[in-house]
């Protein structure tokens, strides 16, 4: 049995068990882009410190006396191979790792609101690398699960837990779509970043709802964009030169949808507009960022001359 799932006594456990065997055989293949990754982190996986600080802004795991030097190298050779790092900051035995996302300010925008996490069981869905998970440890949850069909994020992250010796986290290789596997699992979900991601944002609440248990607390996040009536904005083909945008909900249209996906308690929280500040190019991460998306003469419309992106958050029970 995967070891998650006793964490987990409603899950479907035969299917969640078959897509992790299919998932698992399908990244042991001695394909180039796997080994990108696994190879490199099988030469420090044996790795473990006991230096932590995950409550400040950047999470920080070891310190470089804690490793020989020559790891230290393999270390960094690692964390340089996972590039693009998206969300962060981390300090992994001192490589200082300057993401493109200033996660720690979204991450301070939800703290006030996130219900007591300790004792527990909690999932982030499209965890990425694990910064929010690692900042949820601080709090002493019983278990968190990260839902990230991603490959690069899937060993980004089990390299940083492996290192971190932190066991009430993990990760698999699940997407959204997979929470009706997990009926009534999860005192409290993360999504952060996702619905705009997804063709139909209606059945997504749906799953998120079928996947929390009774009363149990989800914690949404999207862009948005900015306007007092229920819309939501269908790019013909990408949205800030993203073409895996569907629909950008203005507040009062995810509001709407919430309700309509039999949400209660429904709360906004939090709207503020993007900005370059928050997220752009850095060393480790050298590609296009927010000030590539963004119209140059008119910072109110993206590239393709759309409303600039908000971000809005909520909270709601089920």
């Amino acid at each position: 049995m995967i070891s998650y799932l006793a964490h987990l006594p409603n899950a479907d456990r035969k299917t969640v068990e078959k897509i992790h065997q299919q998932k698992q055989a399908w990244i042991n293949q001695p394909k180039k882009g796997f080994l990108r990754y696994r190879d490199p982190w099988e030469g420090v996986k044996h790795l473990r410190t006991g230096t932590l600080e995950l409550q400040a802004d950047v999470v920080k795991i070891g310190r470089r006396e804690d490793i020989s030097p020559e790891d230290h190298q393999r270390v960094y050779a690692l964390m340089r191979n996972f590039m693009p790092w998206r969300k962060g900051p981390f300090s992994v035995f001192d490589i200082d790792i300057d993401a493109e996302w200033q996660s720690q300010l979204k991450w301070n925008r939800l703290l006030p609101e996130i219900p007591n996490m300790k004792g527990k069981v909690i999932a982030d869905i499209g965890c990425n690398n694990g910064y929010y998970m690692f900042r949820m440890a601080a709090h002493q949850p019983k278990f968190v699960l990260g839902f990230e069909p991603y490959v690069q994020h899937y060993f980004t992250f089990s390299a940083l837990r492996s290192f971190a010796g932190l066991d009430n986290l993990a990760i698999d290789l699940l997407g959204i779509e997979n929470l009706p596997l997990f009926p009534d699992c999860f005192d409290i979900i993360f999504c952060l970043g996702i619905l705009y991601h997804r063709p139909s944002p209606i059945e997504a609440l749906r799953d998120l709802q079928t996947a929390l248990k009774p009363d149990g607390c989800l914690l949404i996040e999207s862009q948005a964009i900015k306007n007092e009536q229920p819309l939501a904005l269908f790019p013909e083909k990408t949205y800030a030169k993203v073409p895996g945008t569907w629909f950008v909900p203005t507040a009062s249209c995810l509001h709407n949808w919430l309700a309509r996906a039999g949400f209660k308690q429904i709360k906004c929280f939090c709207t503020h507009p993007m900005s370059s500040t928050e997220q752009r190019r850095t060393d480790w991460m050298t590609f296009e960022s927010y000030q590539d998306f963004i119209d140059k003469n008119d910072p109110e419309l993206t590239i393709e001359g759309y409303p600039a992106p908000w971000r809005v958050f909520f909270k709601a029970k089920k």
